[in-house]
């Protein structure tokens, strides 16, 4: 027999209200028939209110009566009706620790798994659509880091999860290629590109205008050179004049200055020719004196 709720509650109530025998009373409530003898005297249970047990259904006002009526009958708890299972919304639990490898599964299925939609991956991953859209968008806080993961081997859900909501995409119609384009920043990669209009030509530059050259500015101690006049452009047909070559000028020979500490040699002189000495023996010949040269219109040898 099924134990009353809140025993010795509902053994004071039926001891305050009720005809029935203590070994009754223990028989329903599963206590011992002393116990019952000593919350009568007021020895046990002093404090507790008694539960009436016809409010929560335990008993009713029939089978009470029935057995206040017959000392010897048992008192029948009351079947308990059956009430419709009540069909509450389970939000899957995930752990902490893999809490983190939510984004990571996330965008495996979003590359992978295509055909699924938001709600889909909601309901298997325990997620919501806000943090899908960040996965998809790149806006996600840990975007930098997040690589794509089978949720299986991450213990996200089941291989059988999986696989039937893959094969409810399809049977919607949503294929991989019917899959639904990403929403935000990815959605313009989607859209096809826009034809290339033909620029017009660019108008030719015009010419550039020569413009004098820049006569260099002469260096501090430097001789400055002699303008040379520009050239006149002989007219067509005429002969061209020959230049006049300029004119030699002897430059002085450089004189090399002796250097301070060193003494200056002196300059070569042409020594006398050798007179050659007679040898022994041999007589000498007499000197001859030069001939004077006459000079012209002179009358020599008159």
């Amino acid at each position: 027999m099924v134990q009353p709720l809140m025993p010795k509650a509902t053994a004071v109530w039926l001891v305050d209200n009720t005809t029935l025998t203590f070994e009754q009373i223990a028989n329903f409530c599963e206590i011992h028939g002393l116990e019952v003898q000593a919350i009568a005297d007021g020895e046990v249970a002093a404090g507790i209110l008694g539960l009436d047990p016809v409010v929560n259904g335990q008993l009713s006002r029939e089978e009470i009566e029935r057995c206040c009526n017959d000392p010897g009958a048992r008192l029948v708890m009351t079947k308990p009706r059956d009430l419709p299972a009540i069909k509450g919304r389970k939000t899957r639990y995930t752990p902490v620790s893999k809490r983190a490898d939510k984004p990571d599964a996330i965008a495996w299925l979003l590359r992978n798994q295509a055909e699924l939609i938001d709600s889909q991956i909601t309901r298997l991953l325990g997620t919501t659509k806000a943090t899908i859209n960040a996965v998809r968008e790149r806006t996600h806080w840990n975007s930098a880091n997040i690589k794509p993961r089978d949720p299986v081997l991450l213990g996200l859900c089941s291989q059988s999860d999986l696989n039937a909501a893959i094969a409810r995409a399809e049977a919607a119609g949503r294929g991989p290629e019917t899959a639904q384009p990403a929403k935000g920043k990815s959605a313009t990669a989607a859209e096809p590109a826009p034809e290339a209009t033909s620029e017009p030509e660019p108008e030719p530059a015009p010419e550039a205008t020569s413009e004098p050259a820049a006569t260099p500015e002469p260096e501090p101690g430097a001789t400055p050179e002699p303008e040379t006049e520009p050239k006149p452009t002989p007219e067509p047909g005429a002969t061209p004049e020959p230049e006049p070559e300029p004119a030699a000028t002897s430059e002085p020979a450089a004189i090399s200055e002796p250097e301070p500490g060193t003494t200056p040699e002196p300059a070569a002189t042409s020594e006398p020719a050798a007179t050659p000495e007679p040898e022994p023996g041999a007589t000498p010949e007499p000197e001859t004196e030069p001939k004077p040269t006459p000079e012209p219109g002179s009358m020599s040898g008159l």
